[in-house]
């Protein structure tokens, strides 16, 4: 029986003998821009990728995440904005290479890590090891994305020309049975391009996420030389690649923007270079968060959620914008190029800034009791107890209050909640135990709280953290029973539900919902500030842009001009604390104050 083409193995495009970087044969570097199809809009997929090459780069890497792709367990999508094959035909079309790193973990800054909530929630689950329930479920989603990456592959006619196993794992664990699993899983469903590994640039973390017999490469974003070292030491034949080059940083809320200077970046690329080696720039254009999908760390003591924004201070900014640090970096990389680089694109065009005035719509608690279908259980549910995976809960109960002062303590809060009593506000709670003070009469009141997922922890050990109240609600030593919740999946309501929402019930000026309209003769990019406002979310014509907060240290979303349409527009808010009576349209972004970003890695 003769195999289909397909099915026929080939050998790699990219190889390495004696320490270099072969491609077809001939030395090579590998020079690499991640740019994340899912934080960029399907119609600016090409935009971005055109500068990405103009950059002076010749690979586009990429993540997938799982999450984004099987958002309920069963109904995997690769349509629309998942459509990753497309993304990579794209690349294709100008030139490009392509690595694709499938996790099934990514970090990437992104909810969870990417791995979906519902997985993650199940009691006993033991992500990224070698537990049975968690491999067979990794096998299942394999099965849908790994054979959509092979038949990419350069031996078929495609772009692909590595992918990565795992990542960065050595940070996390020494589930060294695991990372070769996921590594054999690759291979069983048709990858047959370059495999690699990519770990922090120290002896643990090498350690503990390579496997043998496939390239060892390392994160890092200074000391180079260091680096190159430390891999040559323990992998002599192998070639050095940096598989992410932290030429810039992410940002939290509450925190300052972090920057990295065009002359710091372009002197470490170029000891990469200068040390023979090949590079991945994370990012070359970061992008943005939309929806819900920002991510959050932890720092041993709280959350610190991630901003919408991923302009990451990469090269390409994040509506698209050559920074000078795009300049820096194609000085130094044309320099290693043997062909001539594609002309500099101009920069996008953008909106003329003015002033919209909003209308106020329903209050906030009234609107949200009757955009959320009632829960009812004797103790507080959990948002995976509820189904859902990001999003607002309301929970609501009567407890009895005696005359006086009384301690009321929540604990396991996952993460953050606003409270009210009798539809007063009375606190917000940010800490996993925390308590406020209320007075009783002797009668019944209704405790209300409003509990916020500020995304889902993407690194380290509380990967996979639950949201929600996880542990109970007490008033001085006893718990309070008899709970309604109103599960609120903001990021999958559509523009119907949302005009819905908005005229649920009267306003009260105070918080709830806005609503203003943009009028354009033809669409192009903007930036939405919201002077007055407090924290909440913002839609354009039904899509969600993602969270807005005036803590910073962004405070600005950028508006992509393919989510408006010639004529009027609607812009929906979802205040959580305080309204405004406009919103502005500037021509460009306001990430806050900067600060120089300085790696830790010791």
């Amino acid at each position: 029986m003769t195999a289909s083409p397909a099915a026929v193995a080939t050998a790699p495009l990219l190889t390495y003998t004696d320490g270099v970087l072969l491609r077809a044969g001939r030395p090579h570097r590998v020079l690499a821009g991640s740019l994340h199809y899912f934080r960029v809009h399907p119609k600016q997929w090409a935009d971005r990728l055109d500068r990405l090459a103009a950059l002076g780069l010749n690979t586009v890497d990429t993540y997938v995440p799982w999450n984004f792709h099987e958002r309920v367990p069963g109904e995997v999508r690769f349509d629309g904005r998942r459509d990753v094959a497309r993304f990579l035909r794209l690349a294709q079309e100008r030139g490009l290479d392509a690595i694709v790193r499938p996790g099934p973990y990514i970090c990437a800054e992104w909810d969870n890590g990417g791995l979906p909530a519902w997985l993650t929630g199940l009691p006993g689950m033991r992500p990224r090891t070698s537990h049975p329930p968690y491999l067979e479920a990794v096998a299942r989603w394999f099965d849908q994305v790994v054979p959509r990456i092979a038949e990419l592959q350069a031996g078929r006619g495609g772009p692909v020309v590595a992918v990565q196993i795992e990542n960065e794992y050595g940070s996390y664990g020494d589930d060294h049975g695991y990372v070769r699993w996921v590594r054999d899983a690759l291979v069983e469903r048709g990858v047959e391009e370059l495999l690699y590994t990519a770990d922090g640039p120290t002896a643990l973390m090498q350690d503990g996420g390579s496997v043998p017999g496939e390239l060892a490469a390392a994160t890092f974003g200074s000391r180079p030389e260091q680096a190159a070292a430390l891999l040559r030491s323990r992998r002599r034949g192998e070639p050095f690649l940096c598989a992410e080059f932290w030429n810039g940083w992410f940002d939290h809320w509450g925190e300052k923007h972090h920057v990295r200077s065009p002359v710091s970046a372009a002197e470490d690329v170029g000891g990469i270079l200068d040390a023979g080696g090949s590079l991945s720039l994370y990012m070359a254009h970061g992008g943005t968060n939309f929806g819900l999908w920002a991510g959050a760390n932890h720092d041993g003591e709280r959350l610190q959620p991630t901003v919408t924004s991923y302009d990451s201070d990469a090269p390409i900014a994040e509506n698209g914008a050559l920074t000078p640090k795009f300049f820096a970096l194609r000085e130094r990389l044309a320099a290693v190029r043997e062909t001539e680089l594609p002309p500099v694109p101009a920069d996008p065009p953008v909106l003329a800034p003015r002033t919209l005035p909003v209308t106020h719509g329903a209050a906030l608690l009234d609107a949200l009791r009757a955009a959320g279908e009632p829960v009812r259980a004797p103790a507080p549910l959990s948002f995976e107890e509820l189904g859902l995976s990001s999003g607002l809960v309301l929970y609501e109960a009567e407890p009895l209050l005696p005359e006086g002062s009384h301690e009321v303590t929540v604990t396991g809060l996952h993460d953050r909640a606003q409270v009210f009593v009798d539809g007063a506000p009375v606190a917000v709670l940010d800490r996993e135990t925390a308590s406020f003070t209320v007075r009783g009469s002797g009668a019944r009141v209704r405790l209300t709280l409003l509990v916020e997922n500020q995304g889902r922890i993407n690194y380290g050990p509380l990967l996979g953290q639950g949201k929600g109240i996880l542990g109970g609600v007490r008033v001085e030593r006893r718990l309070v029973h008899g709970w309604t919740m109103r599960p609120l999946p903001l990021d999958e309501w559509t523009a119907r539900d949302l005009a819905d929402a908005t005229a649920a019930a009267p306003a009260d000026g105070r918080a709830g919902f806005a609503t203003a309209r943009l009028t354009v003769a033809e669409p192009a990019d903007t930036f939405l500030s919201l002077p007055g406002f407090g924290k909440g979310f913002v839609w354009v014509n039904g899509t969600l842009l993602g969270r807005h907060w005036h803590i910073g240290p962004q405070t600005t979303l950028y508006v992509p001009g393919p989510l408006l349409r010639a004529g009027e527009n609607t812009v929906t808010v979802l205040e959580l604390e305080r309204l405004g009576d406009h919103l502005a349209l500037v021509d460009r972004p306001s990430l806050g104050p900067a600060e120089e970003y300085v790696e830790t890695f010791d």
